[in-house]
Formats: C-alpha cells, sequence, structure tokens
C-alpha cells in the first residue's frame, strides 16, 4: 500500500511546489508596488489634511492598485502555457480540421483588453495545414479560446463591461470611457467586433433567460394575494427609426410580456424587438416562441391571457391571425382565450377627432369630445358616443374631405367595440392603455437610436437593439454567464492541468 501511494504522493509534492512557485511569481507586482503605496501613504500622513489632498491620494491609489492587477493579470495569463512550446502537442484537430503547432509562441497583436487595460499575451498558435489555409481557414491559439477572450481581444470581464456600455452609449462615448476608465485605445473597428461578438454570443440565451424570468413572475403573482385572477399581458407597436440609406424613416417593432398578480399589481416586464422589416415578421416569430415557450412550461392554473394595443394594422393582423388560433398548450385541440383590449387612450383620440369634424366651435367640440371621453368609461359607453356622434353627424354638410376623416374616426370606434368594454375591464382588475408598450417604444429605440444625426444600419442596429432588449429585460448577465459556460473548448495543457480530451460543446 505504501508502494502504491508514493507516486501519486511524489506528484502531488512536485505540483505543489510548481504552484508556490507560480503564486510567488503572480504576487511579485504587490511586493514590488508596496514599497510605492508606502511613500505615497507616508506622504500622506506628513501633509496637511485638505480636501484636494484626499482626491490626490485616492486618484493615486487608484492608479496603482490597477497596475498591480494589470501586472497580475498579465502574469498569470501568460503563466498558463508551458513556457517552451515543444510541451505542448505538435499537432491537434479542430472542427474535423487538423493543425500544426508553430515552434515559438506568437504575441496576440494589439494585446487583450482587460478591466485593468492592455495585457500582453503570447501563446502557442496552431495553424491549418496548407490545403485548409488555401480554403480560407485560419490559425487558433487555444489559449485564448480556453480563457473566453472575446474577438482575440477582450477578456470576458471586459466584453461584458463593453457590451452594456453599448446599450446606452455612442460609439464615441464608449471609446472615450473605455481610454478614460480602464486605459484601452481601441477605435471604432475594434469596439464594434468586440460588441459584435458580445451580442452574437447572447443570441442563443437571452430569450431562454427571459422565459426563466416570466416564469418566476407568473409563480409570485399566482401566489399573491388578492380579488382578481392573475395576468399575462402582451403587447406591441411599433416605432419610425432612420435607417442609413432610406430617405423616409421605416418602422421598428416592439413588444412587451408582463406579469401581473391578484391586485393588479404588475410585477415585471420584458421586452422585445426588431428593426424595420416588411410585415414585422422576426418580431411576430419571436413574440409567439416566447408566449407559447411560457406557457408551455408554466404548471400552475393559466394567467388570464390579455392583449393590450392599439387597433393598428400590425397589431390587428397578430390577434386575428396568431392569437386567435393559438392552442392550450396542454388541451389538444382547444384554442386559448385572449381578451383584446384596445388602448383606451387611442379611442380617445379618435373621439377627439370626431368633436373636431361634428363642431364648429372649438369650446363645444372639446366640451362634447371630454364627455364622450367619460363616458367610454362607463357600460356601453362606446354605443353612446357612436349614438352621439351620428346626431350630430346627421344635422351637418361634410365636405368629401371632411366626410372621409369622419368615417375613419367613427369606423374605428365601431369595428372594436368589441374591444372597448373599459368599464368591466377595470372592475376586474385590468389595464386599460397600452402605456407599458408606449414606454417600451420610447425606452428601447428612442432613447438609444434617435439621438441627432443619428442613422442605422439593419445589421449594426440589431446588434445594439439585442444587447439593450437583454439589459431591460433583467437577463443581460444571466445571459452572458450561459454564453460563457457554453463556450467550445480546445484541447491544451497548461503547467498545472492536463485537458485530456477534444474541443468540446456544452449542451
Amino acid at each position: 500500500m505504501a508502494q502504491s501511494t508514493a507516486l501519486p504522493l511524489t506528484l502531488a509534492t512536485v505540483i505543489f511546489g510548481q504552484l508556490q512557485n507560480a503564486l510567488d511569481l503572480v504576487a511579485s507586482p504587490c511586493q514590488q508596488l508596496h514599497q510605492q503605496l508606502l511613500d505615497r501613504l507616508a506622504s500622506f500622513f506628513t501633509q496637511p489634511t485638505t480636501p484636494q489632498a484626499t482626491l490626490n491620494l485616492e486618484h493615486d491609489l487608484q492608479r496603482l492598485l490597477t497596475e498591480c492587477g494589470r501586472q497580475i493579470l498579465e502574469t498569470t495569463l501568460n503563466h498558463l502555457e508551458s513556457g517552451t512550446p515543444a510541451d505542448a502537442p505538435k499537432h491537434c484537430q479542430r472542427q474535423g480540421q487538423d493543425y500544426c503547432r508553430k515552434n515559438h509562441k506568437s504575441p496576440n497583436r494589439g494585446g487583450i483588453a482587460s478591466l485593468f487595460g492592455i495585457i500582453p499575451l503570447r501563446r502557442c498558435l496552431y495553424e491549418p495545414l496548407q490545403e485548409a489555409r488555401e480554403q480560407g481557414e485560419t490559425a487558433f491559439a487555444p489559449l485564448e479560446i480556453n480563457l473566453g477572450i472575446i474577438a482575440h481581444k477582450a477578456t470576458p470581464a471586459l466584453a461584458q463591461r463593453v457590451g452594456l456600455l453599448a446599450t446606452q452609449h455612442t460609439e464615441q462615448e464608449v471609446l472615450v470611457i473605455l481610454k478614460r476608465d480602464y486605459h484601452i485605445p481601441w477605435g471604432v473597428k475594434a469596439l464594434r467586433q468586440v460588441t459584435a461578438a458580445v451580442s452574437a454570443g447572447l443570441d442563443g440565451y437571452w430569450l431562454a433567460a427571459v422565459t426563466r424570468r416570466v416564469l418566476a413572475w407568473l409563480a409570485q403573482a399566482s401566489n399573491s394575494r388578492g380579488r382578481h385572477c392573475f395576468v399575462l399581458s402582451v403587447g406591441r407597436d411599433g416605432i419610425m427609426l432612420p435607417i442609413r440609406g432610406e430617405k423616409k424613416y421605416k418602422e421598428g417593432a416592439v413588444a412587451t410580456i408582463s406579469v401581473s398578480d391578484r391586485r393588479g399589481r404588475r410585477l415585471g416586464t420584458v421586452y422585445l424587438g426588431a428593426m424595420p422589416e416588411p410585415y414585422q415578421t422576426t418580431l411576430s416569430a419571436m413574440l409567439t416562441t416566447l408566449v407559447q415557450d411560457i406557457l408551455k412550461e408554466w404548471q400552475g392554473a393559466l394567467p388570464r391571457l390579455l392583449y393590450v394595443t392599439d387597433a393598428g394594422y400590425h397589431p390587428t393582423v397578430y390577434y386575428e391571425e396568431v392569437l386567435q388560433g393559438m392552442e392550450h398548450p396542454r388541451e389538444v385541440g382547444v384554442r386559448l382565450k385572449w381578451l383584446w383590449v384596445v388602448d383606451y387612450y387611442h379611442a380617445s383620440s379618435y373621439v377627439s377627432k370626431l368633436a373636431e369634424l361634428l363642431f364648429a366651435e372649438p369650446t363645444t367640440g372639446q366640451a362634447w369630445a371630454r364627455r364622450m371621453r367619460g363616458l367610454l368609461l362607463q357600460k356601453q359607453g362606446v354605443f353612446a358616443v357612436l349614438h352621439s356622434a351620428a346626431f350630430y353627424h346627421a344635422q351637418k354638410a361634410f365636405s368629401a374631405k371632411e366626410e372621409k376623416a369622419y368615417q375613419e374616426a367613427y369606423g374605428y370606434l365601431l369595428r372594436h367595440k368589441g374591444s372597448m368594454s373599459y368599464e368591466e375591464y377595470r372592475r376586474r382588475g385590468l389595464p386599460i392603455g397600452s402605456g407599458v408598450t408606449e414606454a417600451g417604444c420610447k425606452i428601447v429605440f428612442t432613447q438609444r437610436f434617435k439621438e441627432s444625426g443619428m442613422k442605422w444600419s439593419l445589421a449594426g442596429g440589431a446588434v445594439i437593439l439585442r444587447l439593450r432588449l437583454a439589459k431591460l429585460s433583467g437577463v443581460y448577465e444571466e445571459a452572458y454567464e450561459q454564453f460563457l459556460q457554453n463556450l467550445p473548448l480546445a484541447t491544451m495543457g497548461t503547467r498545472y492541468h492536463q485537458h485530456d480530451q477534444s474541443e468540446q460543446n456544452a449542451a
């Protein structure tokens, strides 16, 4: 038994000794900066205590500690691989392609950006065979892959921060922040590469995270106390966006999913969106998939299903062609019952249009409109509005243009009267306005996409939009962690741990 354990114990002792040497090496920047810290603190203690002295001390400490962190990170990452490339395998395979190791370590061009600044990284590089190179295959560094270096330029932590900055700042603002706070002198090209890589990385995970978030709200709402049914509410709307190469603005699309408890309190909202495209097919597909996934995974009693929008073209088509035919997740052949609430404030705007047409005197029209908006909130109120409008319409001669405008406003109320039972909706604790979705248009698009002078390409806008939707829905960090955890790993050996499996993809 003693002989059988002798070799492992010997190896463990050797590895421990090597590891201790590495830890001493990595800690050396702290030791080197130790005297500088002491000198700076001694200077502070011996100077008069003033606000300016405190400011200078804090800035100096931040600079010294950041430099210490940069040196530690640089030493650590460069120490992972053996210093001798010959210790690494000469040949390897990646995605079914054969690669051959270069005989010397190569520096990453431009260094790796981190939260502590730029660090140089020397690593073993594997090149494809000649035939593969002719087909466009490029070299790769196993160390970079396993460290999770994003776009060959940024550590995972720095890339995560860049993605968040891009959700609320212009490119130039992000570049200024990176230079000022992290001493990273990137240009627009590098910034776009990292931002696009983070956005693409979230693509497979953020909607699943959104589903889990809504399910958690449904559980909270189901267990709440109150006299109403808990509600899953869906809305969608459009917003005009400045698109590069287009003379006119094009309509982007936003959708929201909210959960309200039994007291009618909204527990939270998640956001979907798509850049302009004909018929808004991307948003419709995304919204449908998300709603179906949520209802399929929800195990409790189904919530009341509410669709709150204006009655524009896209919201109406979506209700008629998708929601009305959506099947129950647990009962074959049974359709879900969606209640469509046409936004009260849009309906009121048509009442105001009628008032302008029916009354020559503005004050009389305003008084009538005010009365009719109040009637809309009463039982069968829309019928009273229509009856009153028809009465005054019969007493006035309209021009062709006025008649067309009248028929448009009157027809809107008439066509959608079945979705305007506002008195009943309020009695049941349901919202009567699509303010959540309209606000969604503002926070998803207006605050980031419509600053002075901005114009967007569809592809560039989609990159920022995905990041922004994940952040606004509260799932950015969760989705980013899922992305990192599922990045493929490459076969490589470090000084202290040997990966004996080929490149793998996490499930």
